[in-house]
């Protein structure tokens, strides 16, 4: 049983790591840090690196179980592998997997958010790069195909 709770542990404190980087990520994006952001990109593939070697160790917790009972790996649970287990361990352990499922949906939902950002701050640079070039749109207007907007006055027309 320890060698369940150690695992939990260890995916805990990697999901806690991972939470404040994209919650670091986030506040990046909003200050509009590209270095940070940037910078921050090494860490998270590192912690995503642990985090599979931790889900490896996982699957072979679950394969020794599945082995022990009898079972296939994917119908065991935690309770399942929490049966004839010490009361105050068990409680631990449903601790420390009920902490885990919370923090894993905290980095999806912050994740999610980050790239929601990150999509608006580009098409706010595609925009401001089209206005600035001249650039139009790829595809159709009402009247058919779009045009190079005129220049506003006093603008430099850098393609001349």
């Amino acid at each position: 049983m320890s060698r369940l709770l150690d695992h939990l542990e260890r995916q805990v404190e990697s999901s806690r790591r991972l939470l404040e980087l994209v919650l670091d990520q986030n506040a990046a994006i909003r200050d509009q840090d590209v270095w940070r952001l940037l910078g921050s990109l090494g860490e998270v593939q590192a912690e995503m690196a642990y985090r599979a070697r931790l889900e490896a160790e996982r699957e072979e917790l679950l394969l020794a179980a599945a082995a022990e009972r009898g079972a296939a790996p994917e119908t065991l649970d935690l309770e399942a592998l929490l049966a004839g287990t010490a009361a105050d361990e068990a409680a631990r352990a449903r601790e420390r997997s009920a902490e885990l499922l919370g923090l894993v949906t905290e980095v999806e939902r912050v994740h999610a958010q980050n790239r929601v950002l990150v999509r608006q701050e580009l098409a706010f640079l595609d925009h401001l790069m089209r206005a600035l070039s001249g650039t139009p749109r790829a595809g159709y207007s009402p009247s058919g195909w779009t045009a190079v907007p005129p220049l506003a006055a006093g603008a430099v027309d850098a393609r001349a």
